[in-house]
């Protein structure tokens, strides 16, 4: 058995597609419908197609996982972050860990939490 894809929910469907595209450069693998596969095995889900299966409310920023990214050039991501998106909501700006590591945390248009990092 291997993990295929990871699937995130979210409201505006071709929004999220343009934010992964410009961000990190994932591209539309498949549209179906509600459901678009995007390079690297990233799905997006429209909302009201995930709320039909579960019967529940969605709960943004939930803070329960997270998508991770690595980038060399961190500074640079970081400036085209905040020039393509501005009004980002931050959990932590660029920092430092202890081990060197440099990161930095946000929400994409639907809460889903996102950390980049400098390679280990």
């Amino acid at each position: 058995m291997r993990l295929k894809n990871i699937l995130i929910v979210v409201r505006d469907i071709e929004k999220s597609r343009r934010f992964y595209h410009d961000l990190f450069g994932l591209d539309m693998v498949l549209d179906n419908d509600g459901n678009m596969i995007l390079t690297e095995g990233l799905v997006l889900q429209e909302e009201k197609i995930w709320k039909g299966f579960l019967g529940k409310d969605i709960i943004q920023e939930r803070n329960s996982c997270e998508l991770y990214f690595e980038e060399r050039d961190i500074e640079a991501f970081v400036q085209k972050l905040e020039g393509l998106y501005p009004s980002v909501r931050y959990v932590n700006r660029l920092m430092s860990h202890s081990w060197g590591q440099k990161v930095v945390r946000f929400y994409d248009l639907d809460g889903n939490l996102i950390e980049v990092g400098t390679p280990m």
